[in-house]
């Protein structure tokens, strides 16, 4: 295709995207590893509400163009298409300050089959902020508009970018200037994070504040602090944008995405709760994933089971019981045991 025939080509793609509101599984460093993705993404789609797509943690661009194996080790999905098991499509996001290694970045990830590129200006980590990446950058708008347009004009025409955001640094005051740097940037869409990095993810969300951002002619993604339908719909309407990037709620409520869309399900067979006994078999496959060593896994089980004991009930008793637990095959065991407690 020639370069117009590619442009019609993306903005297709995006008019398809976006043609009914989308519901995103948010990256989150730690959280949302490649196990969680299949894990979430799956049960999303026994739901009957799959996720549009998900966005990969983020990967870090520093010094030079990242070997492939760096990319399958954050993104394994790539052997597989771009798409979890269930089908879920998987975008790549990059984290950097130097836009032209980022743009050399973002290339090679699109030969190795990402879908599409997103751009993370929303972290707020201490040690990532400290070495000039992510949410600090907010208060460098003129950078995020070099690093967004290098990444548009490296990767193929057709591939999307977006960019991920907070409402600014240590404050909202930046915020038209944010706005105008993506305006002029080239960015396929924008989500946002409805806090400062300051304000971390401390409650409230402040939702109402993401309508500064919907005189762009990109769609707007709203994030941050949606726990519950209601407060999904909340911020749909304070945000004025029908799009959301679901978080911790989506971990702790793994039937969530179901839960904000339920009136799709009002002529399926598909229920959209999930009980805690349909969550058990789950909870024991993501203990035999796949991990360097069990020690690995279990850790990673107990950081999730953690957060669901803010959505289950039984989650809070099965915690009491394996909370200084090593085992792995013990604490399948009590998994099995849980169910009516």
């Amino acid at each position: 295709m020639n370069h117009n025939q590619q442009l019609q080509a993306r903005q297709n793609t995006i008019h398809q995207l976006f043609a009914d509101p989308v519901r995103l599984l948010a990256p989150m460093e730690g959280l949302t590893d490649p196990l969680m993705r299949q894990i979430l993404t799956q049960i999303a789609a026994d739901l009957g509400r799959p996720y549009d797509w998900s966005v990969s943690e983020f990967i870090r661009v520093t010094q030079h163009l990242l070997p492939a194996h760096v990319f399958y080790k954050y993104v394994p999905e790539l052997h597989h298409g771009a798409k979890t098991a269930s089908g879920t499509p998987i975008h790549v996001q990059l984290l950097g300050s130097d836009a032209q290694l980022m743009a050399e970045n973002a290339a090679y990830a699109c030969e190795l089959g990402a879908p599409a590129i997103d751009i993370n200006f929303g972290c707020p980590a201490k040690t990532v902020n400290s070495h000039r990446g992510g949410s600090v950058l907010l208060d460098e708008p003129e950078v995020m508009y070099d690093i967004i347009s290098a990444v548009r004009r490296a990767v193929p025409t057709d591939v999307p970018v977006s960019a991920k955001i907070r409402l600014g640094y240590t404050d909202t005051s930046r915020m038209d200037d944010i706005r105008a740097a993506i305006a002029s940037s080239g960015a396929d869409w924008l989500t946002i994070h409805a806090r400062t990095k300051t304000q971390g993810y401390k409650p409230p969300a402040y939702w109402d504040k993401i309508q500064n951002f919907n005189a762009l002619s990109i769609p707007v993604i709203a994030n941050g602090e949606i726990w519950t339908a209601e407060q999904a719909k909340d911020c749909m309407t304070q945000a004025a944008t029908p799009h959301l990037m679901l978080g911790r709620g989506a971990v702790t409520r793994p039937d969530l995405i179901a839960q904000v869309d339920s009136d799709r399900h009002k002529n399926s067979e598909n229920t959209t709760i999930l009980l805690w006994q349909d969550l058990i078999a789950h909870q024991i496959k993501f203990l035999e994933g796949a991990a360097k060593n069990d020690v690995v896994l279990v850790g990673r089980y107990k950081q999730w089971l953690g957060m669901l004991t803010k959505g289950y009930r039984e989650a809070q008793t099965l915690w009491e019981g394996i909370k200084r637990e090593k085992n792995k095959a013990a604490i399948i065991s009590a998994l099995y045991t849980s169910v009516g407690e």
